[in-house]
């Protein structure tokens, strides 16, 4: 089902494609470097989550080995206790012995399902961590590329600007394309972090990357806004 789901190959493929298109127009500028790091983390970021759909084999292994170790204790202690005793007491040294044999079996079992409990929690939560930390990272990374746009303000294409303004070096059409790269790029930030979403059956996790795609999406809409800007300011001029 190859439409039902974002392919990490495909989606490197695209930044890739999209580095050459920048370093086409804009080589050497800092959207290029930022481009590149993208797709060194989009890299790093598929094969963490190939290994998240792994499980861990030593959480396994040891699973397997506080089950079978509680199944033991267990086993040995019950058939330490006479169970014929509570039926038929001949003292109450006998009853008082049986009851502490039972007591004894009760802690084996909540001891070792605590055990067990922290064994395959520790799993979810470390798969967790990773996820967080790497959705954090392409938080700081959109971040980055809104910032990189920041400045390209159509506006100064018609203004004098101060000396205290950014230069503007760049064309009409350059600054188009400058800002069209800016929004492809954090489209495919938010793209990186479905990749979490689409494998990773964690509810935080999935809040933490609809939390990322709403804001790469918001940032996007600012810089549509601004090349929208720098459309009306052709019509105005034809006009």
């Amino acid at each position: 089902m190859p439409y039902r789901a974002i392919n990490a190959d495909s989606v490197i493929d695209t930044i890739d494609r999209l580095q050459r298109r920048i370093d086409e127009r804009f080589s050497g500028r800092g959207i290029s470097a930022v481009c590149r790091e993208v797709g060194l983390v989009a890299r790093k970021d598929r094969d963490r989550v190939v290994g998240m759909q792994h499980p861990y084999r030593w959480v396994r292994v040891g699973v397997v080995l506080v089950f079978a170790l509680g199944l033991l204790s267990l086993l040995f202690l019950l058939r330490e206790v006479n169970f014929m005793q509570l039926l038929h007491p001949n003292d109450e040294e006998d009853v008082l012995g049986l009851f502490q044999g039972l007591d004894s079996a009760v802690n084996i079992v909540v001891l070792f399902g605590v055990f067990l409990f922290f064994l395959l929690r520790h799993e979810e939560r470390d798969k967790q961590k990773l996820a967080l930390e790497d959705l954090y990272e392409l938080r700081s990374l959109a971040h980055v590329i809104d910032m990189h746009q920041l400045t390209k303000d159509p506006t100064t294409l018609m203004e004098e600007n101060t000396p205290a303004s950014p230069p503007q070096t760049m064309t009409r059409y350059e600054l188009v394309r400058y800002l069209d790269y800016c929004s492809e790029l954090l489209s495919l930030v938010g793209k990186i972090a479905a990749l979490y979403s689409q494998d990773v059956r964690d509810p935080v996790v999935i809040e933490s990357v609809s939390d990322l795609e709403a804001m790469t999406t918001n940032l996007s809409r600012k810089i549509w806004q601004k090349i929208m800007l720098l459309e009306q300011m052709d019509a105005a001029r034809a006009s």
